[in-house]
């Protein structure tokens, strides 16, 4: 089973609903829960075994993303050529893994979302504006990737039969571009792993 990483555009509003009613990130990332929002309805059932509600039953409502993106299996790659590590780094640069704030314990695929607002946005966006291909090439070591286990587990492939910083650098213009955007219409992220 893959790994991809994915991004949501949404407003700073949006965010502070998600916070602080977490199963509200569903409706972000299209409206689909595997495990509905629990309803406790006071009854000595429903306070044993929560009783259930589907989650388009959750009154609060809550804005679609302006716009959404993923970077395949990029994701590590691209996390470990901004930050030398392998989940680790500095803050901006190591926000696609670390960046934001957890929403909530909803598990989303490999965990739970994280939230980063309009202002944490537009300081990755001033990091990344830093950053072209020229220095993720400088940065690109197969063999320490592999040594760290960086997802997909690629990086050793002959370059003339798989592109494998090819493969990263692609994804990265879109992301770079995608939080150009994202910050250009002061709005904040949603970012999961699915």
């Amino acid at each position: 089973m893959s790994m991809i990483l994915g991004l949501a555009m949404v407003n700073d509003k949006a965010i502070v609903k998600i916070l602080s009613n977490p199963p509200l990130v569903w409706k972000v990332l299209g409206g689909i829960s595997p495990e509905p929002a629990p309803q406790n309805d006071g009854s000595w059932f429903s306070k044993l075994f929560g009783k259930r509600k589907p989650l388009s039953d959750i009154s609060e409502e809550i804005d679609r993303p302006i716009e959404e993106i993923d970077l395949d299996k990029a994701w590590h790659g691209i996390h470990y050529l901004l930050t030398q590590t392998d989940w680790e780094g500095d803050s901006p640069l190591n926000f696609l893994l670390l960046g934001g704030v957890e929403i909530g314990d909803v598990d989303v695929g490999y965990g739970p979302a994280r939230a980063i607002t309009s202002g944490g946005v537009r300081e990755i966006h001033s990091a990344l504006s830093t950053i072209d291909e020229l220095t993720l090439k400088g940065r690109f070591n197969p063999a320490e990737m592999i040594k760290l286990s960086i997802y997909p587990d690629i990086w050793d492939r002959d370059p003339a039969d798989d592109d494998t910083f090819g493969y990263c650098s692609e994804y990265f213009v879109d992301l770079k571009a995608f939080v150009k955007r994202a910050a250009d219409k002061r709005l904040g992220l949603v970012i999961y792993l699915s």
